[in-house]
């Protein structure tokens, strides 16, 4: 099976591209959910991210991740610290449930993680990369209106990243999100496509 990263900054339109790689037959792990299956009551790295980020992160009982986002996109060294608690693990499942999905006989599967390159080279696990690029300015203002964030919390989360253009060297693919949303739908389902393709003889 052959395992392509999907990449880009926050804000820049990823989940959209996944969600029509998904559509067109290819499974999507979305890193994001895992992360969150990690923090939950009971989750693998929930008590480690308490013991150092302590209990007012709580909401109910449960980590909120707004509460935590706050605090670590407001400190780089949290963050860093958050980041070694659980990205080597986030990282060990979503090579499992690529696994998994081996084991089922998919020729192709995508892994939706803005982590991935990062330290820009392409983990030996994965066999190509799609970088969706987007504007600062049109990611902030998508942050601040859809998800809720404010201007000063949006523009923390976008410089926490590593720069989505450092990994353009390493791109098989790149996605332009500077359109509307059909010519992104459309550019999507030309990738799927050149997927499928490239997979056949897995």
């Amino acid at each position: 099976m052959k395992i392509f990263a999907l990449t880009g900054g926050t804000g820049s339109g990823k989940s959209e591209v996944a969600k029509r790689l998904a559509e067109s037959g290819i499974p999507v792990v979305d890193a994001d959910a895992v992360g969150h299956e990690l923090i939950v009551p009971g989750g693998e790295s929930e008590a480690e991210v308490l013991a150092v980020f302590g209990t007012d992160i709580l909401t109910c009982g449960r980590i909120d991740r707004r509460k935590l986002g706050a605090k670590v996109f407001a400190d780089p060294s949290a963050l860093k610290q958050l980041n070694a608690i659980v990205h080597p693990l986030l990282k060990r499942v979503l090579q499992a449930r690529c696994a998994e999905l081996a084991r089922q006989g998919h020729a192709a599967t995508v892994v939706n993680a803005a982590i991935l390159a990062d330290d820009r080279q392409l983990e030996p696990w994965l066999d190509g990369l799609i970088v969706v690029l987007s504007p600062a300015e049109v990611r902030h203002r998508r942050l601040v209106e859809s998800r809720g964030l404010s201007p000063d919390e949006a523009w923390r989360r976008i410089r926490a990243q590593a720069p989505p253009e450092s990994k353009l060297p390493l791109a098989d693919w790149v996605i332009m999100n500077d359109g509307d949303i059909e010519e992104l739908r459309a550019r999507a389902n030309e990738v799927a496509t050149e997927i499928l393709e490239r997979s056949k003889d897995s």
